[in-house]
């Protein structure tokens, strides 16, 4: 979807904002977390966890990594205190992304109460979506904007559990565990598409080349050395690059 128009800003009242958000989450990443969600929801069905609580934790996770590490966890008798530190070690990886947001949202009259509550829409399709999506508009439609696109794709992503939930008899095994690959193959495709400069492309570059000597650790643990380690890599090879570009020693 292209970015939405920032003309006449001064006459979009916030609600109006909020509605561009909602459609602006009706995409195609809105498909794929249906997707990928509904294969959450049959994960649900066949290890006996409640739909209510899986509904739960699609609204107030809102990251499917650790909602599978707390579902998994739950169903192995994992005790309570190690599978929090699981979920809150895997969901870490997440904090580099909202710092990254945290800018955009910035508008000229600033709510603190607002930004954190945008700030936990802020996954990765969220975060892939703000970084396309708000450099084009007003700062002072950006919050309502995340709001309205956060609102949709959590929507969009409880329909899908309830809908893999309900047919999860009907769906077979392997294709539950594809649907939940269709996740992270979006993000990819989603990440090289946003990708301009170098430093962008070094950083996927750095993270596919990590990811395989951190797959053996537990708890998120790999997503955040791959993605801190590959990223940091990136930035600082950016950077010399870029003096060197310029001349610079």
């Amino acid at each position: 979807m292209s970015a939405p128009s920032a003309s006449h800003p001064a006459h979009h009242a916030p609600a109006v904002w909020f509605l561009k958000g909602v459609r602006a989450g009706l995409s195609v990443p809105a498909i794929v977390l249906f997707a990928s969600y509904l294969g959450f929801g049959a994960v649900l069905q066949s290890v006996g966890f409640p739909l209510g609580a899986g509904l739960a934790s699609t609204l107030l996770v809102w990251a499917l990594p650790a909602q599978l590490i707390l579902i998994g966890g739950i169903a192995a008798g994992t005790a309570l205190p190690a599978l929090a530190l699981a979920v809150a070690l895997s969901s870490m990886r997440l904090l580099p992304m909202v710092v990254s947001v945290a800018p955009y949202l910035r508008g000229p009259r600033r709510s603190l109460f607002w930004e954190l509550v945008c700030a936990h829409y802020v996954a990765m399709t969220v975060w892939l979506e703000s970084l396309r999506l708000l450099p084009h508009l007003p700062g002072e439609a950006r919050l309502p904007f995340t709001l309205g696109l956060g609102n949709m794709l959590i929507a969009v992503s409880m329909c899908g559990t309830v809908a893999g939930f309900l047919v999860a008899g009907e769906l077979p095994t392997p294709l539950a565990a594809g649907l939940l690959l269709l996740t992270p193959l979006s993000f990819t495709v989603l990440m090289v598409r946003n990708a301009v400069v170098p430093t962008d492309w070094l950083a996927l570059a750095a993270g596919f080349l990590l990811m395989p000597a951190t797959l053996g650790l537990d708890g998120g643990l790999d997503l955040m050395i791959a993605g801190i380690g590959g990223g940091s890599f990136a930035y600082l090879a950016g950077r010399l690059l870029e003096r060197r570009r310029r001349g610079r020693p």
